[in-house]
This record gives C-alpha cells, structure tokens and sequence, in this order.
C-alpha cells in the first residue's frame, strides 16, 4: 500500500496512470476551461464547461490543486491557474516563436500578386492546409477528379506512382494530356526538376507551378502551388521557381 501510495503522490505526479489519455485529456480540458472562465470558476462551472461528469470533475480538481496546476481562491468558491501552470506559460514566451503554414505563405503573398496555396498529399489524395483569401483556388475535389490536369495533382501522380493507376486521362480542356506517354513523359520531369506545370490544362487562361513540400525525413507531404495567367506563370521563370522551392523550404517539417 505505501509503495502505490508513494507512486500516486510521486512519479508522474497526476494521480492517472499511463494508460488512461481520455482522463489526461480531461485535466487538461480543465486547465484550459480556468484559463477561459477566469480565477474563480467554481467546479460546477468547469465541469459543464468541459462536458465532465461533475464527480469525475471533482477528483480531477483535488488531483491539480495538489499537483501545483491549479489552486483554490481564497473563499475556497473556485480555482485559478496555479504556480505550475505560470512556469508553462512562462517557458513558452521565453521559447523561439514557432513558424506555422500561415506565417510562411502571408510573407509570400506579400512579395506576389499570383494566387498561392498548400494542398497535403498523403496518403494518395489531396486536401487544402492553406488557401489564398485573394485569389480563387481549386479545390481538392476537383484536382483529385482529374489530378492529370493540375500541378498539384501531376505531384501526387509523380511521387505516388500507384495513384497513376487506373486513372481515366480525361480531357478538361484541348490542352489536357490525355495520352499515357506524354503523362508519363510529364511526371519523369517532375521527378528530375522538382518542379510541376500546368499550362491551361484544367481551365483555360490560366497556368501554375507547383513545387514538393517535405518532411524533416525528406518524405514528400504536400505541394506549394503559384497560380496566375498562362504565359506569365511558366517553369522558365527562374525567379518565380527560385520563389517557391525557397517558400517550400521554409515550409519542411510544417505539415
């Protein structure tokens, strides 16, 4: 019995055990409910707020006080944020700020007047991370519809060569490449440039390069995308392919 006692007064300190995420969810919930009710929010109003079952949330209340994350008011009515939590919050004003995917493409949109956005490519589909609010942008759906026709698209066919597959090369405008060869021929230029075109494949008017972004490891996660007008947007434009392979290095590791 004093050796279990110990643990729960000692070790990790939380009174939960390794096994139970859900109930250090729910702390953690509470936390965050004090830190948005303010000092002096009862447990009653914690617990509603947090979707707790109020005797749950009165253990859970007794465990963080006695752990340092919170503490009672001094009419004892409710909890504020305690000592441990202040060291948290403290650490992390005193940590390097984190660059995050809207901190990288709001200083590119800054230095452009083309459309920009990030689309993930995992797992052999695509969905947006980050749109442009300016310029119209295509959705997921409709580069996963005929992924042959976009920049985007013809980046996930080129580094997931499986979703080339039964692919039906269906022409979205008289520029589309519906012939096995030439797609093929297309994708190998991705792989060896790094650089993906479109050329008003997928609408008329319109042209967009896409470059890979990557992981830490160097695994392909998504793609950086530049739209405009055709004829203004082509890989030949040494300044805007410099743009974006520089953009989708400050984005590694990011999605």
């Amino acid at each position: 019995m004093t050796e279990r006692h110990d643990a729960r007064r000692g070790g990790s300190g939380t009174g939960f055990g390794g096994q139970q995420p859900k109930a250090v969810q729910k702390a953690l919930a509470m936390l965050e409910a004090v830190a948005y009710l303010g000092a002096g929010a009862t447990a009653k109003q914690i617990a509603a707020h947090t979707h707790v079952p109020p005797a749950t949330a009165y253990r859970m209340l007794n465990f963080l006080v006695a752990d340092g994350f919170l503490v009672r008011v001094p009419d004892l009515s409710g909890f504020a944020l305690g000592r441990r939590t202040s060291e948290l919050a403290y650490a992390a004003t005193e940590s390097d700020p984190v660059r995050t995917v809207a901190d990288v493409l709001g200083g590119m949109r800054e230095q452009t007047r083309h459309g920009l956005y990030v689309a993930g490519i995992r797992g052999g589909t695509v969905r947006m991370v980050d749109v442009d609010p300016d310029h119209e942008v295509v959705s997921a759906s409709t580069i996963m519809r005929n992924p042959h026709a976009h920049a985007v698209g013809k980046l996930l066919l080129a580094f997931t060569p499986r979703a080339v597959d039964n692919l039906e090369l269906r022409a979205v405008t008289a520029h589309t490449l519906v012939d096995e060869p030439s797609l093929h021929s297309d994708l190998a230029r991705i792989l060896a440039t790094g650089v993906s075109f479109e050329n008003e494949e997928s609408r008329i008017g319109r042209a967009a390069l896409a470059v890979p972004v990557r992981t830490r490891g160097s695994d392909v996660v998504g793609a950086l995308c530049l739209q405009g007008i055709a004829g203004r947007v082509t890989p030949t434009n040494s300044e805007l392919v410099e743009f974006l392979v520089q953009g989708s290095t400050d984005l590694e590791g990011l999605i």
